[in-house]
C-alpha cells in the first residue's frame, strides 16, 4: 500500500543526491591543471586545448616579467622584513617558473631609486597576480564551471 500525501496523491520516495567526494577523479585532474597553469603560465589552458588563451597568458605573463626585470624592478625574496615584502614575495612567486627567470635577470640587484625600477616592481607583481588568476581559471574550467 502506497503512502498518501496530505493532498491524497501517492507520495514519491526520493533519495538525497550522493555527496560529492572531494578527491573525485575530476577534482584531482582540475587541481593538476591549476598547478600546471601556475607553474608554467598558460600550461593549464594548453592541457585543456584552449590554445588561444594559453598563448595569451604565456605571452602576457612572460612579457610582464621580462619588462619588470629589465627595468630593474625588485624581485622579492622570502626574507622580507615587513608585511609588504611578504605580499610582494607572494605576488612575485605567483609567476611560477618565471620567478626564477626574473631572479636570474636581476643579477646586479634592483634599482628602485628611479621610476623605472619602481614601475618594474609593479609589473612583476602584476604578472604574478595575472598568472594566479589564469591558474584559477584553468582549475575552474577543468571542473566544468563557466568562468
Amino acid at each position: 500500500m502506497e503512502e498518501q500525501s496530505p493532498n491524497n496523491t501517492p507520495a514519491q520516495i526520493t533519495s538525497a543526491p550522493p555527496a560529492r567526494d572531494l578527491a573525485a577523479p575530476g577534482e584531482s585532474r582540475a587541481i593538476a591543471f591549476g598547478f600546471a597553469g601556475w607553474l608554467v603560465p598558460g600550461l593549464g589552458h594548453a592541457l585543456q586545448m584552449m590554445w588561444g588563451r594559453a598563448l595569451v597568458v604565456f605571452l602576457a605573463v612572460g612579457l610582464l616579467v621580462f619588462a619588470g626585470a629589465s627595468m630593474k624592478g625588485n624581485v622579492f625574496t622570502r626574507q622580507g622584513s615587513d608585511a609588504f615584502d611578504t605580499l610582494g614575495y607572494i605576488a612575485d612567486l605567483g609567476t611560477g617558473s618565471f620567478y626564477f627567470f626574473a631572479r636570474a635577470i636581476e643579477s646586479n640587484g634592483a634599482d628602485v631609486s628611479h621610476a623605472d625600477g619602481d614601475y618594474g616592481t609593479r609589473l612583476l607583481a602584476t604578472a604574478g597576480v595575472l598568472n594566479l588568476l589564469a591558474a584559477l581559471h584553468a582549475y575552474e574550467a577543468a571542473r566544468g564551471h563557466k568562468a
